[in-house]
């Protein structure tokens, strides 16, 4: 496992209510259906809902590996095409509160994965708290999901802000989620830039522009994500588009692709 090659995908946002948890199920899923081997880390841990927005049984979270009582293999959740998925705890435990040995046992136990996968998505939580920094400091890739609202703006700018400024994150692949058009999409991601160019060095992408789609909500009624519930919505489209982006990002080419290696970023005080 130390040898094999993961890309590492953040999904942030700052604010919460933008679709964070929608487009990471559901991009892990288009993911699958192109081969890839997917596994997510619901890493909001105050509030874990990847597995409730599946409707799927959980039996034992990220606790029982911290506690020794189980390996990261014994827990993962199998959803829809085959992804995997960490459940996190759902309670107060945050990332920024274990102690050394239990980072150590952290990184220990994704070391020691025996599950194969190509490609690591982490849901992170809704704000600006020390966990979501390490996460997105963490990874290749920083998905910012954003919506066309100025609390939403806002948010992911000040996100960026503190990333790039604190932590040497310098590029962020934007997806406007949400919006009635593509045009609306694109004047979205021309008012991020804007405030970006200005303010922060920083290079902005737009990855992927997801419509408002009524099939999007009736999906998650049925505890389904959209992608498998409306396979040709408009929104199921645009993940599907993402998802092709996405296999063509480059590979890490050292060891921060390792799995060992993220969790060992993650955990670790950032000497800045």
């Amino acid at each position: 496992m130390k040898k094999q090659m993961v890309k590492v995908i953040s999904i942030t946002g700052g604010k919460g209510g933008v679709g964070k948890t929608n487009v990471t199920l559901n991009l892990a899923m288009a993911l699958a259906q192109l081969g890839k081997k997917v596994l997510v880390l619901d890493a909001d841990l105050g509030l874990a809902n990847c597995d409730v927005m599946l409707g799927l049984r959980v039996d034992k979270n990220l606790s029982h590996v911290l506690a020794g009582s189980a390996t990261l293999d014994d827990i993962l959740v199998e959803g829809p095409y085959g992804i995997k998925i960490v459940p996190a705890t759902s309670g107060s435990q945050n990332m920024t509160e274990l102690s050394p040995v239990e980072h150590a046992s952290l990184i220990r136990a994704f070391s020691e994965l025996h599950t194969p996968i190509d490609v690591l998505l982490v849901d992170t939580a809704a704000g600006i708290s020390d966990m979501v920094l390490s996460f997105s400091r963490a990874s290749q890739d920083v998905l910012m999901v954003v919506c066309d609202e100025p609390s939403s703006i806002t948010d992911a700018y000040a996100l960026m802000k503190i990333l790039s400024r604190d932590h040497g994150v310098d590029k962020f692949k934007i997806v406007a989620n949400m919006v009635r058009s593509l045009k609306e999409g694109q004047e979205l991601f021309a008012k991020l830039t804007r405030v970006t160019d200005r303010f922060l060095d920083v290079s902005l992408e737009l990855v992927a522009t997801v419509p408002q789609d009524e099939n999007v909500r009736k999906a998650a009624r049925k505890q389904k994500a959209f992608i498998e519930a409306f396979p040709t919505t408009p929104a199921s489209m645009a993940i599907k588009t993402l998802a092709l982006k996405a296999v063509k990002w480059p590979l890490p080419g050292s060891a921060s692709g390792h799995l060992e290696f993220f969790l060992e970023q993650l955990v670790q005080p950032q000497s800045d």
